[in-house]
């Protein structure tokens, strides 16, 4: 069996492992913004605060597991991209999406405490996949016309 077919098949089941914790963590926050919502609606608006923050609280080991279960995926594009088992240059694997967040959560250490920095933290996994699949576009149409 080539390694391609294998390389493959071990990308698409890390991938599938990997997207399962993504997919809870966004059903997490989406719990506790359903919960803020629901209960301001419904009369108990002064305690939404505390019964979401008290959800958080109870449920965030949750982040760091499903962050650890997502690793996996992308420590392997890095090993097939630097040993030169893709038609990407080996250069590509500091585009790797785990370099890139690690540049943003830099930049965000150095934000001033605002909303902004809240949601640019909360979203950092999503920008560096942003930038990620850019650079993918950028380097492999320039590979394809080679």
């Amino acid at each position: 069996m080539p390694f391609y077919v294998k390389g493959e098949k071990i990308y698409h089941y890390l991938n599938a492992f990997g997207l399962t914790p993504w997919m809870c963590l966004h059903l997490f926050y989406i719990m506790i913004l359903y919960l803020y919502t629901w209960m301001t609606g419904y009369g108990y608006a002064d305690a939404a605060l505390p019964a979401c923050e008290a959800l958080f609280d109870h449920l965030s080991w949750v982040i760091i597991v499903s962050e650890v279960v997502m690793l996996p995926v992308f420590l392997y594009w890095f090993y097939v991209v630097v040993c030169g088992k893709t038609t990407l240059p080996r250069w590509m694997a500091a585009g790797n999406v785990l370099v890139f967040y690690c540049i943003l959560y830099v930049i965000k250490s150095i934000l001033p405490d605002t909303a902004f920095r809240l949601g640019f933290t909360n979203g950092l996994m999503s920008e560096s996949m942003i930038f990620f699949f850019i650079l993918i576009w950028i380097v492999g149409s320039k590979t394809a016309e080679k």
